[in-house]
């Protein structure tokens, strides 16, 4: 078992789940994980864990959203595990880091939110479900972001006048929020 195996495995069973929908997701991932030595791995079909951050201004009033290139549609950043990776926050981190060209980001190193979602065609083995474990991390308002390869742009958005969304990511902004009160 890899050290970042190691330290989802032990994030993901201490973490407590804020309703009975995350926790089933909690419990999906500990088993996948207790069952599949590849698991953090595109090479774990048809489940792998991702990781990802949602990047919220100090003040809570504004969210750094990416138009997903593939999927051309907003979201928080965030991807696959690489080698290297020695936690599931570092995961997170480097895929915030990378997508947004943000590099003084104020991380919280505990996971605020699960997400399951299926991205149809993900490589040449048909629909692959990511099992998303999301972050948070705080920055200056009006931080200067750049637009990755992986993106068609990158906004700042009002929390207040947020842009056509998956109503899991209304859920993520509104515990961002909540983490910076």
């Amino acid at each position: 078992m890899s050290d970042l195996h190691a330290d989802a495995l032990r994030v993901l069973r201490s973490w407590r789940a804020p309703d009975p929908v995350e926790e089933e997701l909690r419990r999906r991932y500990v088993t996948h994980l207790e069952s599949r030595a590849d698991g953090m791995w595109r090479s774990s079909y048809p489940d792998h864990v991702t990781a990802g951050t949602l990047v919220i201004d100090a003040a809570g009033e504004h969210v750094l959203l990416n138009l997903h290139r593939k999927a051309q549609r907003w979201f928080h950043f965030g991807g696959h595990c690489e080698e290297g990776d020695a936690t599931l926050a570092a995961v997170a981190l480097r895929e915030a880091e990378e997508e947004s060209g943000l590099t003084s980001l104020a991380f919280r190193p505990e996971p605020v939110q699960l997400d399951l979602h299926t991205v149809p065609f993900c490589g040449d083995r048909g629909d692959v479900n990511h099992l998303d474990v999301r972050y948070v991390a705080a920055v200056p308002a009006g931080a200067a972001a750049v637009v990755s390869d992986e993106s068609l742009a990158v906004r700042w958005w009002p929390v207040d006048d947020l842009p056509d969304l998956e109503p899991e990511m209304h859920t993520l902004v509104q515990r961002a929020r909540e983490v910076l009160a």
